[in-house]
């Protein structure tokens, strides 16, 4: 989950990285009342996951409160690489006498981490990294031995922070691991992180993004989802603990194993095209736990969207049997009654596969057509869904 700037620089705070104080502002009003409190010049700042928010003209400095107000109503509804600004963040002008970068990641080709640090922070950093590499240290750090004092100071020195910000710098860089190890994060980012007018060590920004997989040990992540940019349905799946991706095309996908749903996807995106240029309309794995309310669930939320025209049910039997599969669908359409009115085809293979379809032939329901092969399945699905029934 990636997370706006002001709750990254809330949880950098909670872990002892140097941050300015902040307001967050949906209104112009609530923008003046901010920059009253704050009581100075203060930068107003567009709440967008990307980058290139000050290129793009949502970073702007207001001298006073009535200023704030009016750069608040010119950045609030912007358009910012395809997101839309619903939020700004109110913070105190800093005097900057050097801009740096640093960022903790997950380095996947070395299934490590690597911490990477730049002197020629700023808007310009992607620059620096591919016309000027050698400015950027990246130095691997050893997920048993994590970041003391000793280790953050390596990395400062690798990319050769002044001598006079050294301990500063290494203190924050302490504090940002802190972060990343203490939240579960995948990556924690700082452009810029300051040296002030006064010498001190800042960040005047910040990026988060946190580890879903980890969300069990951390109750309080949920309350940082961003609900109104996600699709309602895909809220709705995360509800009740489905692995569910909203997509654009008319049939249903659902399956057991993200492998098996992959592959389901191709097969009906590629039958699809002989059927009017259908495609899948979302991906759901309902991984080995197919009983009836895990497919009602599955059903319920894939027959909400309106997009939808037919369903296509592609299990192989594990350690799920298909008789249980197919106990499942047959109860999920009872609970579900008159709610389930678009075309079902039901493809099982694999464990108990013979009792599976005798199950789904013995309901006879109208909505179900069963198919002997995956190819067979996504043509059928494919030609339902062009046919609009």
């Amino acid at each position: 989950m990636d997370l706006f700037e002001y709750q990254a620089k809330d949880l950098f705070g909670a872990h002892g990285v140097p941050v300015l104080p902040g307001r967050v502002a949906t209104t112009a009003a609530e923008a003046e009342a901010a920059a009253t409190e704050l009581d100075g010049t203060v930068v107003v700042k567009a709440q967008v996951k990307t980058g290139g928010r000050g290129k793009a003209g949502g970073v702007k400095l207001a001298a006073t409160p009535a200023a704030a107000a009016e750069k608040a109503g010119a950045i609030l509804g912007m358009d910012i690489k395809g997101h839309t600004v619903h939020r700004v963040l109110v913070t105190p002008a800093s005097e900057i006498a050097e801009e740096y970068y640093f960022s903790f990641l997950l380095d996947r080709t070395n299934r490590t981490f690597l911490a990477m640090a730049s002197v020629e922070g700023g808007m310009d950093i992607e620059e620096v990294a591919a016309t000027k590499p050698e400015a950027l240290a990246r130095v691997p750090i050893d997920p048993l031995d994590g970041v003391d004092a000793a280790k953050a100071r390596e990395i400062v020195t690798a990319a050769r922070f002044p001598a006079e910000v050294t301990d500063a710098a290494t203190d924050a860089v302490v504090a940002l691991w802190d972060a990343f190890v203490g939240e579960d994060a995948t990556l924690v980012e700082v452009n810029p992180l300051v040296r002030d007018g006064a010498g001190a060590i800042v960040a005047l920004d910040g990026k988060m993004t946190l580890d879903a997989n980890a969300a069990f040990r951390h109750p309080g992540h949920a309350e940082l989802a961003d609900v109104q940019a996600q699709d309602p349905l895909e809220v709705r799946a995360a509800e009740r603990d489905l692995n569910y991706v909203k997509l654009d095309g008319q049939v249903g996908i659902i399956g057991n194993g993200a492998g098996l749903v992959m592959s389901t996807l191709d097969v009906v995106a590629y039958a699809g095209q002989r059927h009017g240029g259908v495609t899948p309309a979302n991906f759901l794995d309902i991984g080995g736990g197919a009983n009836a309310q895990v497919m009602a669930d599955g059903l319920d939320i894939i027959l909400g969207d309106p997009d939808v025209r037919s369903v296509f049910v592609n299990v192989f039997g594990g350690i799920t049997a298909c008789d249980q599969v197919a106990t499942g669908i047959v109860q999920a359409l009872e609970i579900l009654g008159d709610a389930a009115s678009k075309p079902l085809v039901v493809r099982l293979d694999g464990n108990n596969v013979a009792e599976g379809r005798a199950i789904l032939a013995q309901a006879a329901h109208p909505l179900v057509t069963m198919a002997d092969t995956m190819d067979g399945g996504a043509d059928t699905a494919a030609e339902l869904a062009a046919q609009g029934v």
